[in-house]
């Protein structure tokens, strides 16, 4: 039997759910778009979207579930809300990297971190990062935060050379 995801992520968009949504299923392997939904007449005085224009878009990235909404200029994406992208090579890095910061905002990139051109922030982040920011050597630990925060996107390299001194 197949589970429901409990907890999905609503992007809301100005006007371009759709085209974010098939944005992000190209990058992502296993991604697909479920479902598109269309405002009607009904709550036109409240949403102010035409008839017929996109509403939502459900889609999976890597077998997570999203939804897009069209919801109009209100509301801006921030840094307060990121998606980390767990990657286990440095191609994988520079892959999810060079995809989603395409066009995407050069100001907003450090340590890992980036926003893509619908101004969604994400962060590339290989696995070993972790394991070696908390290694119980502080000397080891406190060298790989020093160079992690003098990177854009994260060099699994420079990260170990500064692991080991």
């Amino acid at each position: 039997m197949q589970s429901i995801q409990r907890i999905t992520p609503c992007l809301w968009f100005d006007n371009q759910a759709e085209e974010a949504a098939e944005f992000y299923a190209s990058i992502f392997k296993i991604s697909r778009i479920t479902k598109v939904s269309h405002y009607g007449e009904a709550g036109h005085e409240v949403h102010g979207q035409a008839a017929g224009t996109v509403m939502t878009v459900a889609f999976e990235l890597d077998g997570q579930g999203f939804v897009a909404l069209n919801g109009g200029p209100t509301f801006k994406f921030n840094e307060a809300i990121s998606f980390q992208v767990n990657c286990e090579t440095q191609e994988e890095v520079d892959y999810y990297w060079e995809s989603l910061s395409e066009d995407g905002d050069e100001k907003a990139q450090q340590c890992g971190w980036l926003k893509d051109k619908y101004g969604v922030s994400w962060q590339i982040i290989p696995r070993i990062l972790s394991e070696m920011i908390d290694d119980p050597d502080s000397g080891k630990s406190g060298r790989v935060m020093e160079a992690m925060l003098q990177m854009k996107k994260i060099d699994i390299g420079g990260l170990k050379r500064a692991f080991n001194g």
